[in-house]
């Protein structure tokens, strides 16, 4: 059975998941502080297709245990977080999360963004072949690696999926909804500016290398394109 590992430092809340978890046919493995979360992430890693995050648990926190579980792997991680903040929010995504659920919340909705996740990265998981070659660039989507001339590009893993998803549809201009859509998924509750952030981070990183015969075009009015310059 798949597993989902719910880490939070309230026991009625990891056991209300838990039950609502094995409903959706997952079995649930609970940590009540961060280091207990990456002590079962690791000893169970290859099983676990999800990760609820609390944000705010003792020993460390789940900003922490994010950003240790995306330097070794790209398992979904959706944040559980008390503060509605933008800047956590954003902060949460930045360094690696899925996608955020603020409390108070209902078990139906959490699960409603696990499945929505799930599906999301499902064809990622099903296709043979995940990357691409165009000049200099080379993206792997299985790995979640970017290089440009070898070298390979620290992002992001939305930075990454968005990169992907103009570069592998360099014919097409995506409006900002498109890419919210794509890459966040259809239940997520942001709006465009999301993605004009990730995109301007995306293309400061890219810029530190050179990138003559492509770039990512805005085309005013409408959203964004990659372009192949001749």
């Amino acid at each position: 059975m798949k597993k989902i590992l719910i880490a939070d430092d309230n026991k009625q809340i990891t056991t209300i998941l838990s039950s609502y978890a094995k409903k959706e046919g997952l079995e649930p493995l609970v940590a009540l502080d961060g280091a207990a979360a990456m002590e079962l992430f690791q000893q169970q890693e290859t099983e676990i297709v999800m990760v609820l995050l609390d944000v705010m648990m003792p020993k460390l926190d789940g900003f922490e245990v994010c950003r240790r579980l995306r330097q070794k792997s790209m398992v979904p991680i959706i944040m559980i977080t008390a503060r509605g903040e933008d800047y956590d929010k954003i902060m949460g995504l930045d360094i690696g999360a899925d996608d955020y659920v603020i409390k108070p919340f209902s078990a139906s909705e959490v699960m409603a963004r696990v499945r929505a996740v799930l599906r999301r990265i499902q064809p990622q998981e099903l296709a043979s072949k995940n990357s691409l070659s165009m000049d200099n660039l080379f993206i792997n989507l299985d790995k979640y690696q970017v290089q440009i001339a070898g070298e390979e590009v620290p992002l992001t893993k939305k930075e990454i999926e968005l990169l992907w998803t103009l570069a592998k549809n360099n014919t097409k201009v995506f409006s900002r909804d498109n890419l919210l859509d794509s890459i966040w998924g259809i239940d997520y509750f942001g709006d465009s500016r999301t993605v004009d952030s990730h995109i301007k981070r995306l293309r400061a990183k890219l810029d530190k290398y050179e990138h003559a015969k492509w770039d990512i075009k805005t085309i005013w009015g409408v959203g964004y394109r990659f372009e192949v310059k001749s």
